[in-house]
Order: structure tokens, then sequence, then C-alpha cells
């Protein structure tokens, strides 16, 4: 063990840190890999027709409106000698990592291959959720405070990026262009590689990363039903006013790699199927250098102003996207825009952290999994947001029924512009004036540490620690 034991309080160490963001490589791994291809591989690989595949992810939210939410309920009501997450973090990965294979493996004619589409889509997020969202809802629970968090988080989003960066590059090892067909043996050896990846990660934060503190022991047992759940998770102003933002972050977040081959391609003018990913390769790199600039950005005004200078920052600096165009500029607008990336990236679990320390304040328990099981909705609902607005830009510009890069007109820059910059600032830009609303400033912020560090310490006098020692 290398956390500290102060009374019945844990103080976590950067080894625990780190080890704890090992599940974040697993987690970002599987889940983009699947975001920045999946949507091109069935329109453009796979040549389905692209409105059945948007039909099929609006399904497939459906599905999410009740599943993700539920997940974040039982896992808060949940409680064995194991702890309360580690059991369905265990079984979340291991089918993930099956699945991570199986979403590339559609097979029969169209219809067929949009059953197994439909089905596999289902799969995948119902085990990536029961993962992610467990060993997520640990991070505010591991580190209580905004310091604690600010560099925490540091190395969590370091790593996350590390992973985003195995999943835009390593597919494209073995694609030669990632919008063409033929293209899906290198999407399988892709897979398996990412596959092994996030058991060897996944595995590790099992084994060393994955902590659960004792003073929380008992909140299974005080965890509202379902129904009620729900209704507390969106009493919380603190979360209903983060709503929007939310939304907007991970639109954007959603959007950008997507679009970014399009990007590459017909704007730059640049082929190859590696190129669009060491472009967005250059924009992970240069969130990475920019993430220590931002976790003290965060430690000093606090997540609200924090987040609202990182929504600010990363409408400018992607504004360059139109007019730095020439392969080489544009290597500096993704270094740029890597800045205000990082921001948005940072501010995810420090908004979410503190949104669940308002709520322990009101209900007396911790319920990590009931907000971010809403949140994962959000996540889903963001994505049909970004395929909807592929599906009508891209049918504006010729390519409604089926892609066909040779289809290409004047109304096709206009378009890819349209996803790649104008439709994300004006996603920001709500997401800022939403953010106004947000109740919770740096004052009340401490304010509320203080309550927390009370209250945190009485439920420790009440764990048995010999009971509970072999959990943490």
């Amino acid at each position: 063990m290398t956390e500290k034991k102060v009374g019945v309080k844990t103080e976590y160490t950067k080894k625990d840190m780190i080890y704890y963001s090992f599940a974040g490589i697993a987690d970002t791994m599987s889940y983009q890999m699947f975001s920045f291809y999946i949507f091109n591989y069935y329109i453009a690989v796979k040549q389905l027709p692209l409105l059945w595949v948007v039909i099929g992810f609006m399904i497939w939210t459906v599905w999410n409106a009740l599943n993700d939410p539920l997940l974040g309920a039982i896992s808060d009501r949940s409680s064995s000698k194991w702890g309360r997450r580690r059991p369905f973090i265990v079984l979340g990965l291991i089918p993930l990592i099956a699945l991570i294979i199986l979403v590339w493996t559609p097979f029969g004619p169209d219809v067929v291959q949009y059953i197994y589409f439909l089905i596999i889509i289902i799969l995948f997020d119902f085990f990536y959720t029961m993962y992610s969202l467990n060993q997520t809802s640990l991070f505010p629970e591991m580190f209580e405070n905004l310091e604690q968090r600010a560099v925490a988080n540091n190395y969590v989003q370091i790593f996350n990026i590390i992973g985003l960066l195995f999943a835009a590059i390593i597919p494209t090892l073995f694609v030669p262009t990632s919008v063409e067909p033929g293209t899906e043996g290198g999407y399988i050896v892709g897979s398996i590689i990412m596959a092994i990846l996030a058991t060897v990660f996944g595995l590790i934060f099992i084994k060393k990363g994955l902590k659960e503190r004792v003073e929380y022991a008992k909140d299974p047992l005080k965890a509202p039903s379902f129904k009620d759940s729900v209704k507390l998770t969106f009493k919380n102003k603190s979360f209903t006013t983060y709503v929007g933002t939310n939304l907007a972050v991970w639109f954007v977040f959603g959007l950008v790699p997507i679009i970014n081959p399009y990007y590459v391609r017909f704007i730059l003018g640049v082929e190859g199927g590696m190129i669009p990913s060491i472009y967005l390769a250059i924009l992970f790199i240069s969130a990475i250098a920019f993430m220590i600039l931002w976790s003290k950005i965060f430690a000093k005004f606090g997540p609200r102003k924090a987040e609202l200078m990182a929504l600010g920052c990363l409408i400018l600096t992607m504004t360059p996207f139109l007019f730095m165009l020439h392969p080489i500029a544009a290597i500096f607008t993704y270094i740029i825009a890597g800045f205000g990336f990082a921001g948005i990236m940072f501010g995810r679990d420090m908004m979410m952290s503190t949104i669940i320390d308002t709520d322990e304040l009101k209900v007396g328990i911790r319920r990590e999994g009931a907000y971010y099981g809403v949140n994962a909705l959000i996540i889903r609902l963001s994505t049909i947001g970004v395929y909807l607005a592929i599906f009508f830009i891209f049918w504006g510009i010729g390519w409604g029924v089926i892609y066909d890069p040779s289809a290409y007109t004047p109304q096709t820059n206009i378009g890819i512009f349209i996803l790649m910059y104008f439709l994300p600032a004006i996603a920001l830009g709500l997401g800022l004036l939403a953010l106004l609303r947000f109740p919770v400033t740096k004052e009340k912020y401490d304010a509320m540490q203080i309550e927390l560090d009370k209250m945190h310490e009485e439920k420790g006098k009440m764990v048995d620690l010999d009971k509970y020692e072999e959990i943490i």
C-alpha cells in the first residue's frame, strides 16, 4: 500500500494518482476509437445509408436514456466485501475488451450488417458505461478538495490524452485511408492492438490504482431508489446549470475528431490514412503541454471561473481553422487549438466533482454513480447532436444518400468549415452563457470544503475499520 492513513481518512500519493490514471487510458482508448471511427466506418467503409446510421444512433440514445442513469443508481446502492465500485469495474472491463474488436466485424448483406450494428453498439455502450461510470466515480471520492483534484487531474488528463493518441493513431497504421471502402481488415487489426492495451492498463489500474475510501462505506445503505436518485440529481442547481455547458463541451469534443479527416483531405488538400491522425496527435500533444498550466488556473480561480476561461479560450484558439489553410501553417493551428482543448478536458471532472460535493452537503451521502450516470446520458445526447449536425450538413453538400468523395463541389468546403468551426463556436458560446448561472464560486467552494471535511470526519468515526480494511 502506498496510501497514508490519517485517522480513518486516507491520503493518496502521486504514485496512487498515476495508477488510478491508468483507468483512463483503457477508458479513453476504447470509447474514443469507437467515437472517432464508428460513424465514418459504417457510412464510408461499409457504405450503409447515412440515414440508417443516424437512426441507429438515435435508437442507441433512447436505450441510454434508461441504461446510463440506472447503472449509476445501482452502483450507488451497491455494497460488497470488495467495495462499491470494484465489482462493476471488473465485470464491465472483461466483455468491453472483446467488444472493442467485435464493433468492427459486421457481416452479411446491408440489412444484416445494420442489425448487427444496432446490437453491437448497444452492448458496447452497456459494458463501457459499467466500467467508465464506476472508475470516473472514484475521482471525486478519492481526491476530496480542489488542490488534490488539481494535482490528480493533471495526471488523469495526461493519461487520457495518451489514450486519445492511441485511439487516433493506432487504427491508421493499418488503414490506408479512414474514409474509403475496403479497409475493414485494418480496423480489425487496430482494434485487436487496442484491446490488448486496454487489458494491460485496465488490469494495472484494478490491481494498483483502484481505491475506495472507508469513510463512505455506509453510504450505500442510505442511497435512494432509482426514481428518487434521478429526482435528487435534477434538483441540484449546480448540476442543472452545468448541463448546457456539458452538452457543448462533449458536442465539440465529439464533432472535431470526426470531421478532422474531411478537413485535412478537402480543406488542407492532404491525403493519406495517417495524415489526419498526425494532425490530431499534434493537437493532443499540445494539450498535454498545456495541462499543468490549466491545473494551476483551476486551483487558483476555482472550477467555475476557470471553466469560463477554458470555453472562451477554445472559441478563440479554434479560429485559425478558418484561415491557416496551408498544410504547414495548419500545424500551428492544431498546436494553438491544443491550449483550448486542454482547458475543457481538464474542466470536466473538476466541475462534476464540485457538483457531487454540493449534493453530499444536501443529502448526506456520496452519489457519484448517479451523477456520472446522468452525465453519460448527456454525452450520448451530445453525440446525437454531432451525428444530426453531420447528417444535415452532409446532405446539403451532396452526401445525403451515401458518402461519395468524388461528389466534391464548392459547397463541400463551406459544409466542412461549418462543422469544424462555426457549429463548435456557437455551441461553446451557448455553453459559456449557461455556465454564468453556475452557483458555486471559488469563495463558496472554500466554505463548502470546510463543511465537507467535518462531515467526512464524522462518517469516518462511524466506520468499523477492521471490517473495511481489506477494500482499501
